[in-house]
């Protein structure tokens, strides 16, 4: 059995009073059900087709709510293709609620939760892969930013890699794919794909696209490349191949301080005037919020930041809820801050930044447009296989 404390949402950023207060909420030393042992050798696969009670390949039967979120309009399941042509490779942001400074590789319920929120949607489209990686869990997170290393940091983007080459030698054959991340998730995909696919033509080319969520990616000041990426350009329409789609979410104007939109410094990376965050959607600006009717993992420190985002619990009896004139939302580059800014449309619940207005909503990140994105896949994909 594993003894668990709490952490904080996800980022690489310094701690606040409010996670501490969150910290104490969620019970310090929790007992929480076993997980499953890691491997001493060899990727341990959170999701993978074939897998045995895998987080990613639940019901996708849906109910679509009204804006309030409780009046229930109808009911479908989206066809789901049953030979998928690509592949999602997905890395979850920062979860573990382990007690070490890098977690290790035993599947717990917020990771099994974090793939259900985020990634498992994917699944009509695309089969999923996702490695259990040696993140800096929020333990470490809460004891500030200053106190990472570069040793914590090599072991979980390398821990990630090791998963990425897995599934790229030995699952991928020739497969287009696409990359999927969050948070502390998305950093680490910014530095895989600069270091593994940006110069490889070949590994472009079968790129059918990264949706890097609140993770700040960085390009020139007015172009779709630099920065981060040298030849992988922003995404400016629901057909374009080969780019990214990042974005990070807020319902408020970003303050000056703000964590995400920003190039100010606050992750620890040096301001550079020559650069900007992107963001890049190229969705409708009528959101399709969808999310699990699962709660997220009871007694984990994400589950507590979750429930006080302000979505209702939903009144439906499928596996998902669809809300889909609850909120609009656009890029929006006002006040130096590029970010996600929505609105709620009447009777939309308001939503409410976690821990404060710096983060905007970013526990919301991958599930606020989740139904336009997985869209986005689909018309990506016709494309990629019409050229």
């Amino acid at each position: 059995m594993k003894t668990r404390a709490s952490k904080r949402p996800t980022a690489l950023l310094p701690a606040k009073g409010w996670l501490a207060a969150l910290a104490a909420l969620v019970a310090t030393s929790l007992v929480l059900a076993p997980g499953t042992a890691a491997a001493r050798q060899g990727t341990v696969w959170l999701c993978k087709p074939g897998l045995e009670h895998n987080p990613c390949g639940p019901s996708l039967a849906t109910t679509r709510l009204s804006n309030d979120g409780q009046t229930v309009e109808g009911k479908y399941t989206p066809p789901k293709i049953r030979r998928p042509a690509i592949d999602c490779f997905y890395l979850y942001p920062t979860v573990s609620d382990d007690q070490t400074d890098n977690s290790d590789l035993s599947i717990d319920p917020e990771e099994r939760s974090i793939a259900l929120y985020q990634a498992a949607r994917y699944s009509q489209r695309c089969r999923v892969f996702a490695p259990m990686y040696r993140q800096i869990t929020l333990k470490r997170l809460l004891q500030g930013n200053d106190t990472i290393t570069p040793k914590m940091q090599s072991i979980a983007y390398q821990s990630a890699l090791a998963g990425w080459k897995d599934y790229l030698n030995n699952f991928n054959h020739g497969r287009p794919f696409v990359l999927i991340g969050h948070s502390q998730g998305s950093f680490l995909l910014r530095k895989l794909i600069a270091e593994q696919i940006d110069s490889n033509a070949n590994l472009r080319h079968r790129l059918v696209s990264a949706i890097l969520l609140g993770g700040n990616v960085l390009v020139k000041k007015h172009r779709a490349t630099g920065g981060d990426f040298q030849n992988i350009p922003a995404c400016h329409s629901d057909t374009q191949l080969h780019c990214v789609i990042a974005f990070s979410t807020f319902n408020e104007p970003p303050p000056q301080d703000a964590v995400f939109g920003r190039v100010n410094g606050s992750l620890g990376s040096p301001v550079d005037p020559t650069l900007k965050v992107l963001c890049a959607y190229p969705g409708d600006s009528h959101l399709k919020t969808v999310l699990p009717t699962e709660p997220f993992a009871p007694g984990t420190t994400i589950g507590a930041a979750t429930n006080l985002i302000g979505f209702p619990q939903p009144n439906a009896t499928t596996a998902w809820a669809e809300l889909d004139h609850a909120y609009t939302g656009a890029c929006s580059g006002a006040a130096g801050a590029n970010v996600l800014q929505i609105a709620g449309n009447p009777g939309a619940p308001h939503l409410r930044s976690v821990p404060d207005a710096t983060w905007g909503l970013h526990l919301t990140d991958a599930n606020i447009a989740l139904g336009n994105l997985t869209h986005i896949v689909k018309r990506e994909q016709h494309a990629f296989f019409q050229r």
